[in-house]
């Protein structure tokens, strides 16, 4: 039967269409809008079986234009966290979503989707309870609206029904997010740039640098999403973190040192770093003041009761892999050849960050 994944040319999307080529499945209706022409990169080299236009796919799904399907990856979402249309957001990210779980009602087919630790807020406890689910913007409130009709559908559902809250995701085929891809990603672009890489100085009772995230490297987000799929009796909204808050000193000092390796250079210590002027911390921007997560971490107790033991990579070892892809791709386009898929350096502000 046909899987069906949404968003498949984004970053997400295109590493679990690989993931699944990898498994030997190409039944894949692929689904996207490739208005921005640049994502068509994530998709070379993927086996699929069609493309459909987001625009036309929900409603021609919920009606079974497309015959029965075996399961639907929904990746598909607005993921800027700074998008004031909330109309927009509202639609593409909740009403859609909505449609979509309609037609998986009406042909029992799985659905397991993107949710986001933007459902939080600046609330540290990340735990899926709805005393702790206080979005501090619409792209959180749009996920967090569609979580609860999934809790309600779940009272009377024996299909799989899986949300997944997404923390700060890392890695290859994010080059098209601009502002929203990861701050690994832009820290990579802003140090080959400008020598340096810059961080937010004290805020919220962190010394500079030192406020935290739970960065979640993709190939161990893409593993505990085909393990649902292994697992179809498995159902509900968990966190998808790697359970560990570390700092952006850290992410800093790995995406740093993996350059100097890639250079030929000698590993250097966070201090030396500073004292050389290659991290630099910059006034915390008065706009974001109330408005910043300076610490998450997921709880992972949901995830390991339904049984998922998958190991998380640290930064300390997911951030030198991304850079080395990184590199590689960066080399590979100063030759004069294609991109390679799921790589390019980025121009955009390095402050700026992504689920």
């Amino acid at each position: 039967m046909r899987i069906i994944v949404t968003g498949a040319a984004g970053f997400i999307g295109s590493n679990l269409v690989r993931a699944l080529n990898a498994r030997g499945y190409g039944n894949i209706l692929a689904v996207d809008n490739l208005a921005a022409t640049e994502k068509f990169h994530n998709l070379v080299g993927l086996q699929i079986e069609d493309y459909l236009d987001k625009n036309r796919f929900y409603e021609e799904f919920a009606a079974g234009r497309y015959g029965s399907a075996e399961a639907v990856f929904h990746q598909g979402a607005c993921s800027s966290t700074v998008e004031r249309d909330g109309r927009y957001m509202m639609e593409n990210n909740y009403r859609a979503s909505r449609t979509l779980l309609e037609g998986c009602r009406r042909q029992g087919a799985r659905l397991i989707y993107a949710s986001s630790a933007a459902v939080y807020g600046t609330n540290p406890d990340c735990v899926e309870q709805p005393r702790a689910e206080h979005p501090l913007n619409v792209y959180g409130y749009s996920k967090l609206l569609f979580d609860q009709v999934v809790r309600r559908e779940l009272t009377q559902s024996s299909r799989q029904i899986v949300g997944l809250r997404y923390f700060n995701v890392y890695g290859p085929g994010e080059a098209h997010k601009g502002r929203m891809a990861s701050v690994a990603f832009h820290q990579f672009g802003q140090y080959l740039r400008e020598g340096k890489v810059r961080l937010f100085g004290a805020y919220g009772g962190y010394d500079p640098g030192e406020q935290e995230r739970d960065f979640l490297w993709i190939d161990d987000l893409v593993s505990v999403s085909l393990w649902f799929w292994d697992h179809p009796e498995k159902s509900g909204i968990f966190n998808l973190g790697t359970g560990r808050a570390q700092s952006f000193n850290a992410l800093a000092l790995s995406v740093v040192n993996a350059l100097r390796q890639q250079q030929g250079k000698k590993e250097v210590s966070q201090k030396e770093l500073v004292a050389r002027g290659e991290i630099e911390y910059v006034d915390f921007p008065e706009e974001l003041k109330g408005k910043y997560q300076t610490r998450t971490q997921a709880d992972l107790t949901r995830l390991r009761g339904a049984g998922c033991e998958h190991q998380f990579l640290p930064v300390e070892e997911g951030v030198p892999a991304y850079v080395l892809r990184l590199w590689e791709s960066r080399s590979h386009e100063r030759k004069g050849a294609p991109p390679i898929p799921f790589a390019s350096v980025s121009k955009q502000d390095p402050l700026g960050g992504g689920k």
